[in-house]
């Protein structure tokens, strides 16, 4: 498990790439907790990241959708919520080169955009 606490310079400083990328903050904020690769439960990334409950499972939805974050549940004494642990299913290098193929394709488009619309107007 994690022992991370807080978010770190280099945390802050992913979290603005990953933003500036296109990466909604919430998930840009979720992302470089789960960086390190090590495994961590729900509430602590709450606690790491100042995000509420309902704000990190849709968070940990569009993450597991995307193949990029595996959950396991864990068992838990008493009543209450389960506790949920998730962890990096892929490094989070190959996370980045997927983001930067997608970033990469959008620039493709929007200059294939343009000289399309400068052909318009000639």
């Amino acid at each position: 498990m994690s022992a991370k606490t807080s978010l770190t310079k280099k945390d802050e400083a992913i979290i603005d790439h990953l933003v500036v990328a296109g990466i909604p903050k919430n998930m840009a904020k979720t992302l470089a907790v789960l960086s390190d690769g090590d495994e961590i439960i729900s509430v602590k990334i709450e606690g790491i990241t100042a995000l509420r409950q309902p704000e990190v499972s849709i968070v940990m939805q569009d993450l597991r959708d995307r193949k990029w974050v595996k959950k396991r549940d864990l068992k838990k004494e008493g009543k209450g919520r389960p506790v949920h642990a998730y962890k990096l299913a892929m490094p989070f290098t190959r996370i980045v080169e997927i983001i930067e193929r997608d970033e990469r394709k959008k620039i493709k488009d929007i200059e294939a955009n343009i000289s399309s619309l400068k052909k318009l107007v000639k």
